[in-house]
C-alpha cells in the first residue's frame, strides 16, 4: 500500500515528528511526506496555485482532500477510507485552502476538527491519524 500526503508549504521544522509516524507506518504501507514549494507558488500565493501544483498527482489513487467544511470521521472511519486501497493521496493546500474544482475532483473531503489548526499541528494530526488507522487495520495495539 501506498500513502502520498501532499502538502504546501517553505519548510518543515517538525520532520522529526512526522518521520517518527512514517517509520512507524512503513510496517503496514509505505507513507510518503510531500511538500511542495514552486515558483508558481511564491508568485500566486492563492487556492488556484495550489490546485494547478496538486493537478498532476491526482492519479488512479483513492484521493482525500482535507478541508474544514470536509465530512468529521472518528478514527475507525478514517481507518476505514484506508481499507482495501493500494494507492490514497491526502491533499493539504496552503494558507488560502483548496480550490471548491480541486476539492470535487478528490473521491471524498474530509475534516480533522472543526477547531481552526496551524498547518504544522494539522500536519502532524493526518500522520497520526494514518499510523492509527493502519494499526486498526491490522490488529496493532497503538489503537487500545
Amino acid at each position: 500500500m501506498q500513502i502520498n500526503i501532499y502538502s504546501i508549504e517553505k519548510k518543515e521544522d517538525y520532520k522529526p515528528i512526522i518521520d517518527n509516524f512514517i517509520k512507524q507506518s512503513r510496517q503496514f504501507a509505505d507513507v510518503k511526506n510531500i511538500t511542495i514549494f514552486n515558483k508558481n507558488i511564491a508568485k500566486n500565493n492563492s487556492p488556484k496555485s495550489y490546485s494547478e501544483t496538486f493537478e498532476k498527482f491526482l492519479t488512479n489513487g483513492y484521493n482525500i482532500a482535507l478541508t474544514p467544511e470536509g465530512k468529521l470521521v472518528d478514527s475507525f472511519k478514517f481507518a476505514k477510507l484506508l481499507e482495501d486501497k493500494q494507492t490514497v493521496n491526502f491533499f493539504i493546500g496552503g494558507a488560502y485552502g483548496l480550490e471548491e474544482e480541486f476539492k470535487n475532483k478528490c473521491d471524498i473531503k474530509i475534516s480533522l476538527t472543526p477547531l481552526t489548526l496551524s498547518h504544522k499541528i494539522a500536519k502532524i494530526m493526518i500522520f497520526e491519524q494514518i499510523f492509527r488507522g493502519l494499526a486498526i487495520n491490522h490488529n496493532h495495539p497503538y489503537h487500545k
